[in-house]
């Protein structure tokens, strides 16, 4: 696990698995962790690493219902789960879908952990909304994120000039349509994002760290590029130039697949 500070109110972990990522914001006295690490070395760290670096937790917030996003509550078992309203939904058609993906990569990695996963009590959260965090009028604006899945919400922090988009723009994966996502959804969520990742100074996507607001906007156009390629070439379409690795290669005919399902 690594974790860096993008702004004195804004630091971000990634997890040594998956890349996964996990943005703590503060304001003031009040703050929100936002996903999470994965592996349980990294969940026992966090709280005593924000403590070090004083940064308050409030509450967990996650960007999707994908279990690797929603660890949170191993680390901070005595506060609440906020997401969107399209993931809560999501969470509660789909009751223990996260513990048995957790449990399939704990089992298939041979990892350990003292607790399961509780996600009772999620608070559903409007999406697009606002979400106020600390005395000084600052808000964390949320913006409907579906395509990767069904569900998705990204996390805007104005003040800090960061944006917190879930499984997209990423550095190390192509765009993945998971069960319940789709093609067209993920090129509108995309372009919905554009405004919100022109104006970003950093952007943080779900697995790879942290990148500069320059890079997500050559992200963003390679993604859409690649997607509207899937869209009419199907398997065929040509991978984006520094993710053809042979797991890139996977997800892509899995992509493929989807579509023509």
């Amino acid at each position: 696990m690594r974790a860096v500070a993008v702004h004195p109110d804004v630091i971000v972990v990634v997890s040594a698995i998956f890349q996964t990522t996990c943005t703590a914001v503060r304001s003031g006295e009040e703050g929100f962790v936002i996903d999470s690490p994965v592996l349980p070395d990294e969940l026992d760290a966090l709280p005593g690493l924000l403590e070090q670096a004083s940064f308050p937790v409030s509450g967990l917030l996650a960007t999707h219902a994908d279990w690797d996003h929603l660890l949170g509550r191993l680390a901070f078992p005595e506060h609440s789960l906020g997401c969107g309203e399209p993931t809560a939904a999501r969470l509660h058609d789909e009751p223990g879908a996260a513990q048995r993906g957790l449990r399939a990569f704990d089992d298939e990695h041979y990892v350990v952990r003292e607790r399961p996963l509780a996600l009772a009590g999620i608070q559903p959260l409007p999406v697009p909304g606002k979400l106020s965090i600390g005395a000084d009028g600052h808000d964390l604006e949320l913006h409907p994120a579906p395509g990767h899945t069904a569900d998705g919400t990204a996390f805007a922090i104005p003040w800090a000039g960061v944006l917190v988009c879930g499984d997209y723009l990423s550095p190390v994966e192509i765009p993945m349509v998971s069960d319940g996502g789709a093609v067209i959804d993920y090129i509108d969520t995309l372009e919905r994002l554009s405004p919100l990742v022109d104006g970003a100074t950093t952007v943080i996507p779900g697995h790879g760290g942290p990148i500069a607001g320059a890079d997500a906007r050559a992200l963003r156009d390679e993604d859409i590029a690649y997607l509207r390629a899937l869209e009419t070439d199907g398997a065929a379409a040509p991978l984006p130039s520094g993710r053809r690795t042979a797991e890139q290669k996977r997800i892509h005919a899995e992509n493929a697949r989807r579509l023509t399902a």
